[in-house]
């Protein structure tokens, strides 16, 4: 049985994508957004990858377990942006094609966040990690500030009007 999905109809508010390996800044980045939107009266939630896996309880890390994982991240995401909230998603996604069949459906900024500094999640690294080609924004973490790299962030999603 195929998967079914339906495109997003709103475009009012949108979906932020917070991908890179674990240790790269996704949930500081995404924790500092939602402090930064809530001053601006906007409904926002964050879909956080280790929060999602402790509710899912899926510690399974294959290629299976992880797209599973993603899929019910973009599920979320997509009935939230519906309900006309912010979503800010932080959450390895490693497959490039899984990200952007979701980026053809929906109003998704996608973020690639990376560094070179040692933050001791590195035994979480996907092997399988495919950066972003096209459409979307570039942060090292380890060369930006929080504060530099969410400016950037809601700059990218033009939320700092």
């Amino acid at each position: 049985m195929g998967e079914t999905y339906w495109p997003c109809s709103f475009e009012k508010e949108m979906i932020i994508w917070l991908t890179g390996q674990p240790g790269s800044g996704k949930t500081t980045i995404a924790n500092n957004l939602l402090i930064r939107l809530n001053n601006h009266q906007k409904k926002i939630i964050n879909i956080d990858g280790d929060n999602l896996r402790s509710i899912l309880i899926n510690k399974d890390y294959s290629r299976e377990g992880r797209i599973k994982n993603i899929k019910v991240a973009q599920n979320i995401a997509q009935f939230l942006h519906e309900k006309n909230f912010i979503v800010i998603v932080s959450l390895v996604a490693p497959f490039l094609d899984v990200r952007e069949d979701f980026k053809s459906r929906c109003n998704v900024n996608e973020v690639y966040l990376e560094t070179t500094e040692i933050r001791g999640r590195e035994h979480f690294f996907s092997k399988d990690y495919k950066k972003p080609i096209n459409n979307f924004l570039y942060l090292d973490t380890g060369k930006n500030s929080v504060e530099e790299c969410t400016d950037k962030v809601l700059s990218f999603c033009k939320l700092d009007e």
